[in-house]
């Protein structure tokens, strides 16, 4: 690279915090500088390139064409330079460096901290930044550098990325306690106690016959979210649609929505083995193909495995 194209991407660290912020304020305020500090770096790299990176007539802040081909090329860069700081921190047998590692809201709060406070105690100069994001945003930060390893239940592109199996996950119904449904279903409701037992595992247990609840509310995630799908699938199977009163984004959050009465929700027994239960909901286990998936440690196909990856899935139980 020529000496007048190299300075093309000084300051690039700037311009990318205000792509990510997608604000001059809140980026100043991430890399503690002044906004009008902030507002200069940037025009004097938008004058090294020779156009705006920003459209600054938007709100939030948006790109202009320049500036997305701007941000790729920082991107591979910073993929670059942090394969390469990978390679040195192999060398260096861990004594310092970083990992980053992306999860949703559920597995960014109950699963990742456990593993990471085990890891942090063998290796304790490494240092350890969590993502907490959606699946798609979280498979876009792992395509282009910005994770490093990324822990989710949803079927990633098996040629872009390799993965293994951290355990088996099952979806359950949480029924608000106070339906009167609940009534005629003794026999097939599961405790809390009996889910982080594995109860729900045991093929003799009976699972639930989930056409007795088709009359009832459910509070169920967006479309395009796996546990919506296999939702959706698990009532087809057992012959109606289920009456949806809430469409959400997390988990958690229509969980939540079942503690307060409102409907029945489909959960994961992750979030009741890691998490929280509620005294006021009752649980069933579902029969079906979709009622069981895998929740994986993924990582880019072809990047270097750094030696921290490979201790942290070690780490995990999960060896890459």
């Amino acid at each position: 690279m020529y000496e007048d194209d190299a300075r093309m991407f000084q300051g690039k660290e700037y311009v990318y915090e205000v792509y990510k912020e997608k604000s001059f304020s809140k980026a100043a305020q991430k890399l503690f500088i002044s906004q009008p500090s902030l507002s200069a770096a940037v025009k004097r790299a938008e004058q090294k390139v020779g156009y705006a990176i920003f459209d600054r007539s938007t709100k939030p802040l948006k790109l202009t064409e320049c500036g997305e081909k701007y941000i790729a090329a920082v991107e591979k860069m910073m993929a670059a330079e942090s394969e390469f700081m990978h390679y040195i921190n192999d060398l260096e047998g861990l004594r310092t460096g970083s990992l980053t590692l992306g999860g949703s809201s559920l597995f960014s709060s109950w699963i990742l901290p456990q593993i990471m406070g085990k890891f942090s105690r063998k290796y304790p100069l490494v240092k350890i930044a969590l993502v907490e994001e959606n699946t798609s945003k979280l498979e876009e930060l792992l395509q282009n550098g910005g994770v490093d390893l990324l822990m989710d239940n949803c079927i990633l592109d098996s040629a872009v990325f390799d993965s293994c199996v951290y355990q088996k996950e099952h979806l359950l119904l949480a029924v608000p306690g106070a339906f009167a449904i609940n009534e005629k279903l003794g026999s097939y409701a599961l405790s809390a106690e009996e889910i982080r037992a594995g109860v729900q595992a045991v093929s003799d247990f009976p699972a639930v016959p989930l056409e007795y609840f088709k009359e009832e509310p459910f509070v169920l995630l967006k479309p395009d979210n796996d546990t919506r799908k296999r939702a959706i699938n698990l009532c087809q199977l057992h012959g109606f649609s289920p009456k949806v009163i809430f469409e959400l984004d997390q988990q958690q959050t229509a969980y939540h929505v079942t503690c307060s009465g409102l409907g029945i929700s489909f959960i994961s027994d992750t979030l009741i083995i890691y998490g929280t239960d509620n005294p006021n909901v009752i649980y069933y286990k579902l029969k079906g193909d979709d009622s069981s998936r895998n929740l994986f440690f993924y990582w880019k196909k072809g990047r270097y495995f750094s030696r921290a990856m490979k201790e942290f899935l070690k780490t995990a139980g999960c060896a890459g």
